[in-house]
């Protein structure tokens, strides 16, 4: 990919590791355009990366937000270099059969529509550009399963094979790609490991590996589905 600075559309910037890859991606020279839910939390990262950066309270799960968000941006110019859907929550640890209908239907629409959704907003100006990286991040639960995370695993299993169909359908130049992160010690894995979290790497040990990671991904990396070890 090319050195110069880009666009880089970031869904769920806010918090864990969407905000150590906004803050790596600036410092590395591009142009962050963030979303997520937590106002304070995007007002004090903006504050920290400066006004060449933006940072929205949208929920992606809300797809008209997404898509007047993603006009305006077009109407100035902006089409992303590169999209990064991060945007996921997970269930409560519990069986399947005894986690509430609404639970599994929460998860569907943040993890699963949402991403559909960024996608749906800001992929026809990239496709129309023939050019820009998305990638639609995944997990170890996206490829093998574990018991208590029906829901989670459900939903990244889906986004391994809406990576892998959108790979086929974009123009030649493109690329779309499922990111495993590997397992870091965040909100959501403390959710589910407790203490034995606080064993793996944090937000920012992880942010130094993954995001040159990211930014060196390109056409010839088209429907992979890749891991950060």
């Amino acid at each position: 990919m090319s050195s110069l600075p880009r666009a880089i559309v970031l869904t769920g910037a806010s918090k864990g590791l969407g905000r150590v890859m906004a803050k790596g991606f600036a410092q590395a020279g591009h142009q962050v355009f963030g979303c997520g839910r937590d106002q304070a939390s995007l007002d004090s990262l903006a504050c920290e990366l400066g006004s060449s950066h933006e940072f929205r309270k949208i929920d992606v799960s809300n797809s008209s937000e997404l898509r007047a968000w993603a006009c305006e941006l077009r109407e100035r110019g902006i089409v992303p270099d590169l999209l990064v859907n991060n945007a996921a929550v997970i269930n409560t640890p519990a069986k399947s059969w005894t986690i509430p209908p609404e639970e599994w239907e929460r998860l569907l629409r943040i993890n699963v529509v949402g991403t559909a959704a960024v996608i749906h907003a800001f992929v026809p100006a990239m496709v129309k550009a023939k050019k820009g990286v998305i990638v639609n991040f995944s997990s170890g639960w996206g490829r093998v399963t574990s018991a208590d995370v029906g829901p989670y695993c459900a939903t990244k299993f889906a986004i391994e094979g809406l990576t892998g169909s959108l790979s086929q359908e974009i123009p030649a130049g493109m690329a779309a790609v499922a990111l495993n992160p590997g397992i870091i010690n965040t909100d959501m894995l403390s959710s589910c490991f407790g203490e034995g979290a606080k064993g793996f790497p944090d937000p920012s040990q992880w942010a130094k590996k993954a995001v040159p990671f990211i930014l060196g991904l390109g056409a010839k990396e088209n429907g992979k589905s890749l891991d950060i070890g």
